[in-house]
């Protein structure tokens, strides 16, 4: 690639799936395949107004994903993942800042992230973006499964 990259977000359709699953196994993002990261509930929660799910496309192809929620009061970064290929190339901030956007105009006033704390990478990201880590949150969680 010479120059600027060229590549374009746009919100998930359900026909992005596999290559979806594909970009998370190559960037070595966990998913819960018979769980919420299952073909039914991904394309389930994307008829939802809570969900604004952004790839990030070059040449017909997937580069980046970022899965984004909201409860009406905070907007929620899950799922950031860009193929290696296109890591550094300004993927990651423009799929945040297109999801930003979108919160703001939904009125959303606080954007959150839950990171592993082993995950420095994401964990330098987000700080670079302007994020706060918060380390009096303690994070739970109750399963209906090992695979949800």
């Amino acid at each position: 690639m010479r120059g600027k990259p060229s590549f374009d977000i746009r919100e998930m359709r359900p026909e992005d799936y596999g290559a979806l699953i594909d970009l998370w196994k190559e960037t070595g993002l966990t998913y819960h395949h018979r769980g919420r990261d299952s073909k039914q509930r991904v394309v389930q929660e994307l008829g939802t107004p809570m969900a604004l799910f952004l790839v990030a496309e070059a040449d017909e192809r997937l580069v980046g994903s970022l899965l984004g929620t909201t409860d009406g009061r905070k907007g929620w970064i899950n799922r950031l993942a860009v193929h290696p290929e296109w890591q550094r190339k300004g993927v990651a901030l423009a799929l945040l800042k297109e999801l930003e956007r979108r919160f703001d105009q939904q009125g959303i006033l606080v954007f959150c992230a839950l990171i592993q704390g082993d995950n420095s990478s994401s964990r330098t990201f987000f700080k670079k973006a302007g994020y706060e880590e918060d380390s009096s949150v303690v994070y739970y969680s109750k399963r209906k499964g090992r695979d949800v």
